[in-house]
């Protein structure tokens, strides 16, 4: 080995080692960065415009942009937060008065209005139930009292944590300021040193670039489509707190399973319970023929067609970076894919352009 090979050698060696303890100390923070940088990707095209109204301030756009994205994700978690307080007590109270007016012994009655459970079997099994055992009053209050404890707990458990929420909130806001303010120049050293040819570094990030933005919008619109499609429901069929729950429904849209059925669903039990029918028929057919087709079809159109992905492939690669790596994998995965294809056209284009010749027959 030369001297240049050995210094080279030593080089890499303590690079590596620099690498995998900066990786170390930057782990902690690492989900906040991530969501950082996929915020700051979507709303940098309005950076340059507001920039552009400010004289070349970049600065003061940078501070702008970060205050208003701090104020859309502050406002809403604080007010959905204090409804989700007052409607706990709220759902408590009125179970309390459901059992002590009777309406327990209703049970049979109420079911008989509600179809498949509404059968003569499944109201002699409730009767049976209610007369023999005598204890399904308690057993309502007491649940109604647990889901009202948990949904309390829970939010306890997040004030206890409020330190750290509060840190990785921090690091989002801060990491937005920095990303809007030099985000070019980090692009650019990104670029720079990334070790691959020219054109494969420019289909890359090119392709990093599509995939980030088409993910984002087809989740995010998706979402927000279905929410106000089903919040309409709400308001029409008079359910309580259709703002509350419109803005649930949007939150819960972009998860694969359940989605936006975790919260029209229960709703569609209540208007069964409360009356009359077919409000009851309304939101189902509404949530299962509306709501949820629009994420079936929407969704895999915006991310599919925008990011140049198989259908097939994008659901899979949402599902497992779902469990990979939590709700930040909704976005990771579909970007991981697109990477991983424009790697295999590469290959193909670079590798495999000369065909070989076919085996002699």
């Amino acid at each position: 080995m030369t001297r240049h090979q050995l210094f080279a050698a030593c080089f890499f060696a303590i690079l590596l080692v620099l690498l995998y303890q900066i990786a170390i100390i930057f782990r902690p923070f690492l989900l906040p960065v991530l969501w950082a940088a996929i915020l700051a990707h979507v709303a940098f095209p309005l950076h340059g415009r507001l920039t552009v109204l400010l004289k070349g301030r970049e600065i003061a756009s940078a501070m702008l942009l970060t205050l208003g994205i701090m104020a859309l994700v502050v406002a809403p978690v604080v007010f959905s937060t204090f409804l989700l307080v007052q409607e706990a007590g709220n759902a408590y109270d009125d179970i309390n008065t459901w059992v002590q007016t009777g309406g327990v012994k209703r049970l049979p009655d109420t079911l008989s209005k509600i179809p498949l459970l509404g059968s003569a079997r499944a109201q002699q099994q409730v009767a049976k139930f209610i007369g023999t055992k005598g204890n399904l009053e308690a057993f309502f209050l007491q649940s109604a009292k647990a889901l009202s404890g948990f949904i309390i707990d829970q939010l306890t458990g997040l004030a206890k944590n409020a330190f750290m929420l509060v840190v990785n909130f921090l690091v989002i806001i801060v990491t937005i300021f920095f990303f809007f303010k030099d985000g070019k120049r980090f692009v650019q050293s990104l670029y720079q040193i990334t070790p691959l040819e020219e054109t494969h570094k420019a289909k890359i990030f090119s392709r990093l670039d599509q995939t980030i933005t088409a993910v984002v919008k087809g989740i995010v619109i998706t979402a927000i489509v279905q929410g106000l499609l089903a919040g309409l429901a709400y308001a029409v069929l008079d359910v309580p707190f259709p703002v509350f729950l419109t803005a649930l429904t949007i939150v819960l849209a972009p998860l694969p399973f359940g989605g936006t059925t975790l919260v029209w669903g229960p709703v569609a039990l209540y208007l069964f319970w409360a009356g009359p029918t077919w409000k009851g028929i309304a939101m189902l057919v509404w949530g299962a023929g509306v709501v949820t087709m629009v994420d079936n079809v929407l969704r895999p159109l915006l991310i599919g067609q925008g990011a140049k992905l198989p259908v097939l492939f994008l659901f899979f690669s949402i599902l497992g970076g779902l469990a990979a790596y939590g709700l930040i994998g909704l976005f990771l995965g579909p970007i991981l894919l697109a990477i991983l294809l424009t790697a295999i056209q590469i290959y193909r284009e670079e590798y495999l352009s000369e065909q070989t010749p076919p085996p002699p027959t």
